[in-house]
């Protein structure tokens, strides 16, 4: 039988044909009609660069032409003029783009939007053509689908907009939908629904899937078959249960071995309830006011933390998970004073709540932060030893400048990078390189309690673990007290000596990292567990 896509010998090349800028060499690969395959590898692999091949959707002031052929239902899509790749753009290839939010139109309604790809390519009217999106919308589980359809994308969730570009690829009925990293924003839970939703969906329609991501974990629940890359090659093919139970490229092995795993060895729970406590928190609250009208009244309020109470020991890790609108980065900058809030906060025997402002910012060395995203985090006109000597020339006021850079360079080799990277800016970092600069930036300041927010989830697999390798060397050689707020529950599993998990701004659930995992009381903890831990097949 034909194969519905065939990519053979394909390269793709940066700038200039004639040099040596190849970012794809030579892949080859096969897809059957309703097959599911997995385009699998870390930044920088190429497999999305392969992708957005298929429909030559490349910016060509940057990337060349590319060679070899890319043939769908035997026709070579290389070799067809823009007039007839416009056609199957859409109709009979469709694509999901990783950022919904990026990939819809700010300035267009959802429903200008949507009736958009009938009207062009099945010549329908905005009647039908909108009774048609609306039933999508319905399939694909937004609610009050007729109110969304007049709605602009800042005004639906994350999950929401993620549908919306699902219903929009599905409007044509294509026969291949191309799924670039569709989850990769997205809760848990709501990761999920998104897959079980591809999955039925992708029955009902008979259509193929190719699926570009780097979660392995979701390749395991989705794929039929997985093609794994690095480096621009096709190193491994294979179907999903001989690749995780067999796999034979050392590179695959890599990849599997890096999802993250236990890094406490025996520090149980009894034992770390004996350490002395580092910071409490009592009946914890923060409010944000719902204003509306000309005057901007007030006419409500959202309570973002509601009556939490916490403890964290010194050298522990508090885990705080929940789904995007939880509270749980809220909390953490309460905790640190760097949010409005009532309740008590006592760090160290000192009263953080009560303290006044100047005093706080002498006591800020003593906590820390670590955002999520070390690109926006780092000033981009700044360098590494501006940025990390930042801190010292606030905080350690005395210290010379050949002393700070002393510092600097000793802190930088703690974090694996050397001292030769002084001069240089963010931008010439890579994203593992840009976090671990975010990391010496807070340990050189020597605190007591370091908030992590969220500091793997924009990392590959494999620099995921090895940034959390580092903050657990660091927790030991420093006795440093971990605040790790994630929805990421395998990166808990791993860091978390004890876990709180919120929901609407309340601790729904607290205890010990393992016995949370193995024994969850609440419903909601069950819910996250099995979103998150789920293997094999959906349903």
């Amino acid at each position: 039988m034909r194969a519905l896509l065939s990519i053979e010998n394909l390269s793709i090349r940066f700038g200039d044909a004639d040099k040596n800028n190849e970012v794809v060499h030579g892949i080859s690969f096969q897809m059957g009609a309703g097959e599911k395959l997995a385009l699998v590898g870390e930044s920088g692999s190429g497999k999305s660069v392969t992708a957005l091949s298929i429909l030559n959707l490349h910016d060509r002031h940057h990337v060349s032409y590319p060679s070899g052929a890319i043939y769908f239902q035997g026709r070579d899509l290389l070799k067809c003029d823009q007039r007839t790749l416009r056609g199957i753009r859409g109709k009979d290839i469709a694509m999901i783009f990783q950022e919904p939010m990026t990939a819809l139109n700010p300035v267009y309604t959802i429903g200008q939007q949507l009736i958009e790809p009938l009207m062009v390519h099945e010549g329908m009217g905005k009647t039908m053509a909108r009774q048609r999106m609306l039933e999508l919308l319905d399939r694909t589980g937004i609610p009050e689908p007729h109110k969304r359809f007049d709605a602009y994308p800042h005004m639906l969730s994350g999950g929401q907009r993620q549908r919306v570009m699902i219903a929009m690829a599905l409007a044509c009925s294509p026969k291949l939908l191309i799924a670039d990293e569709p989850t990769t924003a997205l809760d848990v839970t709501i990761q999920l629904q998104i897959l079980n939703l591809l999955e039925d969906l992708q029955r009902d329609f008979s259509m193929a899937v190719l699926m570009i991501t780097h979660d392995l974990n979701m390749v395991r629940r989705f794929a039929d078959r997985i093609c794994v890359m690095q480096h621009g090659h096709l190193v491994e093919q294979a179907t999903v249960n001989d690749l995780f139970a067999a796999p034979q490229h050392p590179y695959t092995r890599f990849l599997l071995d890096s999802e993250p795993t236990r890094l406490l060895a025996d520090e149980t729970a009894a034992r770390m309830a004996t350490r002395p406590v580092l910071m409490q928190a009592h009946k914890l609250k923060c409010v944000f006011p719902i204003k509306a009208g000309f005057f901007r009244h007030t006419i409500g309020e959202v309570k973002a933390v509601d009556n939490v109470d916490l403890t964290v020991r010194q050298g522990e890790t508090l885990g705080i998970v929940g789904e995007s609108g939880s509270g749980k980065s809220t909390l953490g900058m309460c905790l640190l004073r760097l949010q409005e809030c009532t309740g008590e906060i006592v760090f160290d025997g000192q009263r953080l709540d009560t303290v006044g402002s100047r005093q706080l910012r002498l006591l800020r060395r003593n906590f820390q932060v670590v955002f999520q995203d070390p690109y926006s985090s780092l000033s981009p006109r700044m360098t590494v030893e501006q940025i990390i000597g930042e801190g010292l020339q606030i905080h350690f006021p005395a210290l010379t400048k050949a002393q700070r850079r002393e510092r600097i360079v000793k802190v930088l080799g703690e974090v694996d990078l050397s001292g030769d990277m002084l001069s240089r800016y963010p931008h010439e970092f890579s994203g593992g390189q840009r976090q671990r600069i975010a990391i010496a930036r807070v340990v050189v300041l020597e605190p007591k309690l370091i908030l992590l927010d969220e500091p793997t989830s924009a990392l590959d697999v494999s620099v995921q673990k090895q940034v959390l390798e580092l903050l657990r060397g660091f927790q030991v050689s420093h006795g440093l007290s971990y605040l790790f707020i994630t929805h990421d529950l395998k990166v808990i599993r791993a860091m978390a000596h004890r876990v709180l998990v919120m929901r609407g701004g309340s601790v729904v659930e607290a205890g010990d990292t393992e016995q949370l995992f193995t024994a969850p009381c609440h419903e909601y903890t069950q819910t996250l567990l099995h979103a998150s831990l789920f293997n094999g097949k959906i349903k």
